[in-house]
């Protein structure tokens, strides 16, 4: 049974969830604004431009995404940037204030990558031929993909706060908290592939199959 089914949140209910995460990340934009925080704007604007992938890709691209696979995405976008932007008039960051915030965080956004990994690299192995990989490079695959990720997620949270901090930001948000941190951080990266190369056949195949078909469509045309 799925977390959704056990939450007994319906299409509708999914969909109106995220709706509402994006509302709110629009609405972000202006205390982002307020703060005049220009690393806190682009966390923002990203985070909500994120929100808008599964409409664009099913759109101009005709890859379908369900309710579901809209509320993981949008999910992960909303809780990191909320994690940055924190309860306004505190001053905190909910990743400076809830320690196992930041872990949580890590963890979904990299299934996300991992799925986005995964999906794309089953198509390959179901349909191309002269393509057939064991379940357990799969499994090493993704463990590795979004390893590697995180790594590159790690620098980019660096130099954004370099950045921020030489234009005289205000950078809670992106602050890193040691060689300690960082690992903790790619563990749970790590926990997230775990979950998505274990589940990822009964919940992903659809999307494989969508995106082999489109990558044909590409092709052909």
């Amino acid at each position: 049974m799925s977390v959704r089914t056990r939450l007994s949140l319906s299409e509708q209910h999914q969909r109106q969830l995220s709706r509402a995460m994006q509302l709110t990340l629009f609405g972000l934009l202006f205390v982002a604004l307020e703060r005049q925080e220009a690393a806190l704007l682009v966390t923002v604007s990203v985070g909500l431009a994120v929100t808008f992938l599964p409409a664009l890709l099913e759109r101009d691209h005709e890859i379908p995404m369900n309710a579901g696979l809209t509320l993981w995405i949008t999910g992960a976008a909303f809780l990191h940037t909320i994690g940055v932007v924190g309860i306004p008039g505190t001053g905190q960051s909910l990743y400076g204030s809830i320690p196992i915030y930041d872990n949580m965080t890590h963890a979904l956004s990299a299934s996300v990558v991992a799925a986005a990994g995964y999906a794309t690299v089953r198509a390959f192995d179901e349909h191309a031929d002269g393509i057939d990989l064991p379940a357990r490079f799969m499994f090493v695959f993704i463990l590795v993909f979004v390893t590697a990720f995180g790594v590159v997620w790690e620098l980019l949270e660096f130099s954004i706060a370099e950045v921020a901090q030489a234009l005289g930001s205000n950078t809670t948000g992106f602050t890193q908290h040691g060689l300690d941190d960082t690992l903790l951080d790619l563990v749970f990266d790590a926990i997230g592939g775990v979950v998505v190369a274990i589940w990822g056949t009964a919940h992903l195949t659809d999307l494989s199959d969508a995106l082999w078909d489109r990558l044909t469509q590409l092709r052909a045309e």
